[in-house]
């Protein structure tokens, strides 16, 4: 019994696809800190349940497992998916990553955590902020007449001097500050006197109630050109020769805890006098310290952070205001007193990933009403509005969070993770309510609290080179980089540069100045990686953790791209690892709202490779002529409809991308050289690939009979659970 046999489509398609509606209640243990592009647990549970459970993946997927004694490796670890659910089900596991951040993160999610002490610490480093700088992130309310009411956000306009008339000029995209989507009304900014107006027609807003000037929604600054509202002189910018931009604070929404029961919406003003005082102390208070842990670090060059120096940003301070300097700098310092180390760095994980709402990147989003964090997209998004979260965070009256981006969201998200670890559970769809199923028994760690171990080796380093035992490996699972401009290097100094100075350079990787290495598997225009350095790499990976696995153990990878030129990167390395592409399974790994991908055509679907040293396809899924692939790739997307998904023409095209990788592999499998230069190699194989015939016809064939899909329904899977008293409907 195998993957191949025993893996289900709907049903994991299912399951992939809800929890990557909102991940973090799937697997809460996502929380411990940021990582890019995680594939669904879900999907990794199926997969190693189905090659080792023995039976039907439905049959024990909502089960307690328990499967020691065997090994599994993942060498691109990245966020640690892979390892996380083979540790939860008992396995040993192996994890590499060239990256210092993903081995930090991975080691932080499995290490056995005292939860009770921990929270301790945290409230204390929460209490000790707060007498300090507490002050700094309240205000008055012009609407009922409190005082000191906490801020959840405050928003920044990027401003510059008039190159003719020498006036400050906003850079304002647009007035609006808040739809009428979770507030009454519009709000937008009066673009004379800077009064916040509720308004109802964005098309006809009026005049401002304050100066009676006529309101905009449309500001002035469009396409690096703004013109002066003093002079009318046409200003272009960035200035990146006058370093970093400027900024005003312009609006505030904070939290009145004493009147949100009587008040309808929620509560915006335009800062007063006492709060760009507050702005005043925080920039003095700052400049009174030595500052022992705000990093002097220059930003490198390369293809995400030049977007940065274009901006006129050079250094990784710049890219945070002053009251986030100081309320981060002061963070710090409590950590690094924290005398237990375990808990140490448990708190300086949870600052590394406050960071991402703690700069002067992060966007307010006007329908949503909260702070977009930096990494919201896969990139540095350089916006004309910033949006500062209140650093400390919000509770109200029954300890819930308000407001997104401070110390109490990020404790609580680590605790919730931790204690997940403690409980596993699984989670379906029934109906309109979310079953929540506890699996006792299974657990993730190093060891728990019965005493019982389990083998767990994490390394930063290149997988290529490593020496495995042959045959100790009992599989491969993992997903490997995405071959594009998605430069997680680039992106993880960003934590790096602050997680570095406060934990130190003893850990693992951490004696590097940057988590970037020549050897990353991403392409690269600055750095001059290319397909071929692509293929050359995973080659080398994939022929090393072959060599390490048991005879007829799977390498089973997740993998889709929108260019067919990368398919054939993975059929080069699996060939020359000497393996055999036994299925290509779909399933869904992205979530199609992701900002990343949202309004593109890129596929939300992954093909799940399963290759081996030998084995058999499953009946019915060899092909020969486009006819007898169409027939195949109907099956699999009527299958992917009744998991309750519409596929669209972006996930048919990697569909059938990852199908005809299969069969090529398996024509090249007998006659392959792979001592061939990488680039005659890849040459090759497109050649076998384009042989298949036109391809076209059949991607417009299978997007013509795309139909409405049909709603999801797991009530036959999940029978043997319906009457389970320990689930939860929530």
């Amino acid at each position: 019994m195998s993957i191949e046999e025993n893996f289900d489509i709907p049903l994991i398609a299912a399951m992939a696809l809800k929890e990557k509606q909102i991940q973090q209640n799937y697997r809460p243990i996502i929380a411990v800190h940021k990582w890019f592009a995680r594939r669904p647990g879900t999907l990794f549970r199926g997969l190693i349940l189905s090659e080792f459970g023995g039976r039907p993946v439905a049959d024990t997927f909502f089960q307690a497992n328990s499967l020691p004694g065997r090994t599994i490796a993942d060498p691109f670890m990245g966020g640690g998916t892979p390892l996380l659910e083979a540790n939860r089900v008992g396995c040993d596991i192996v994890g590499f990553d060239i990256n210092p951040m993903a081995t930090w993160i991975v080691r932080e999610e499995i290490e056995h955590l005292d939860l009770q002490e921990y929270r301790r610490e945290a409230e204390r480093v929460i209490t000790s902020l707060e007498q300090e700088i507490g002050e700094l992130y309240r205000t008055d309310c012009p609407l009922y007449g409190e005082s000191g009411v906490p801020v959840k956000y405050f928003l920044w306009v990027k401003t510059l001097d008039c190159e003719e008339c020498g006036t400050s000029v906003d850079l304002f995209p647009g007035y609006l500050v808040a739809k009428d989507a979770r507030h009454p009304h519009n709000v937008v900014v009066c673009p004379c006197c800077g009064e916040l107006n509720e308004i109802g027609d964005l098309q006809a807003p009026g005049a401002c109630g304050c100066c009676g000037e006529r309101l905009l929604s449309t500001g002035p600054a469009r396409r690096n050109r703004c013109i002066c509202p003093n002079c009318g002189h046409q200003n272009t910018y960035p200035r990146p020769e006058s370093g970093p931009p400027r900024h005003r604070l312009f609006a505030i929404e904070y939290h009145n805890p004493h009147r949100t029961d009587g008040h309808e919406g929620r509560f915006f003003k335009k800062p007063d006098e006492k709060d760009l005082a507050v702005v005043q102390e925080a920039t003095r208070r700052l400049r009174s310290l030595c500052p022992g842990y705000i990093p002097a670090q220059n930003i490198l060059a390369g293809d995400e952070t030049d977007r940065l120096h274009h901006w006129g940003y050079n250094h990784y301070r710049e890219l945070f205001g002053e009251r986030q300097l100081l309320g981060l700098e002061l963070s710090c310092r409590r950590i690094a007193g924290v005398p237990d180390d375990r808990i140490r760095r448990a708190l300086a994980t949870n600052l590394s990933d406050l960071l991402r709402y703690q700069n002067l990147l992060c966007r307010y989003d006007t329908t949503a009403l909260k702070s977009l964090d930096i990494f919201s997209i896969h990139g540095f998004p350089v916006g004309l509005i910033q949006c500062e979260s209140n650093l400390l965070g919000i509770a109200n009256g029954q300890g819930m969070n308000v407001g997104s981006g401070g110390w109490r969201n990020i404790v609580n998200k680590y605790t919730a993770a931790k204690q997940y670890c403690e409980a596993p559970f699984e989670t379906y769809q029934k109906g309109k309510r979310k079953i929540r199923v506890p699996i006792p028994g299974e657990w993730i760690g190093e060891y728990s609290g019965t005493g019982n171990r389990r083998e767990v080796h994490l390394h930063c380093a290149s997988s290529a080179g490593v020496k495995l035992k042959p045959a100790s490996l009992d599989a491969v699972f993992t997903d490997p980089p995405y071959f594009g401009n998605v430069q997680y290097g680039e992106l993880m100094d960003f934590c790096y540069v602050w997680l570095r100075g406060l934990a130190g350079t003893g850990s693992e990787g951490f004696d590097r100045e940057s988590t970037r290495s020549p050897e990353e598997l991403t392409g690269n225009e600055s750095q001059g990686r290319d397909l071929e350095h692509f293929a050359d790499g995973l080659s080398s990976v994939y022929c090393t953790m072959a060599d390490a696995l048991k005879p007829g153990a799977p390498l089973a990878f997740t993998f889709h791209h929108n260019n067919v030129e990368t398919y054939y990167t993975i059929g080069v390395a699996i060939l020359d690892a000497g393996l055999r592409c036994l299925a290509s399974l779909p399933c869904p790994a992205e979530m199609g709202g992701s900002l990343h991908i949202h309004g593109t055509k890129s596929s939300i679907v992954d093909t799940v490779f399963v290759c081996r040293r030998y084995g058999y396809t499953r009946r019915g899924q060899d092909f020969e002529t486009p006819v007898q692939l169409t027939g195949i790739v109907q099956d699999e997307l009527e299958q992917l409809k009744r998991a309750g998904m519409r596929p669209t023409e972006g996930d048919i095209r990697c569909i059938v991308y990852g199908h005809l990788t299969r069969m090529t592999v398996e024509r090249l499998s007998g006659e392959w050289n792979s001592t061939l230069p990488v680039g005659k190699r890849l040459n090759r194989f497109a050649e076998a690939f384009s042989g298949f015939g036109d391809l076209q016809p059949v991607l417009d064939l299978l997007t013509r009979r795309l139909t409405s899909a049909t709603p999801c329904n797991l009530q036959v899977q999940t029978r043997l659970y319906e009457e389970d008293r320990d689930a939860v409907s929530l």
